[in-house]
């Protein structure tokens, strides 16, 4: 049971660090640091938000229309922290079996 525990905070981790890549990217794309008519930013974009359009668009369907402001990497970011804290207090029970 113990791999379970460190499959589940490696999947979260590992969604942490692509949330963080893809924010500071739109950041990047959004002050004209990066273009994204430069092949290799557009595959780089594309591929992260592939990769994380799954995991937002739910989170989108349930929050309020806010314009240009997308509250959704946030309400995950919440999510993510709290299924990390609810694993670590309980990391025993794995220990358990």
């Amino acid at each position: 049971m113990w791999t379970l525990y460190e499959t589940l905070m490696l999947i979260l981790n590992v969604i942490w660090f692509v949330m963080i890549a893809h924010i500071i990217m739109s950041w990047l794309i959004n002050f004209q640091v990066l273009n994204l008519r430069q092949p290799l930013v557009w595959q780089i974009w594309n591929g992260l938000s592939r990769l994380l359009e799954p995991i937002y668009a739910p989170v989108r369907s349930m929050l309020p229309n806010t314009g240009g402001l997308d509250l959704a990497p946030l309400v995950v970011f919440v999510v993510i922290i709290v299924l990390q804290r609810m694993l670590q207090n309980n990391a025993q029970w794995f220990y358990s079996f």
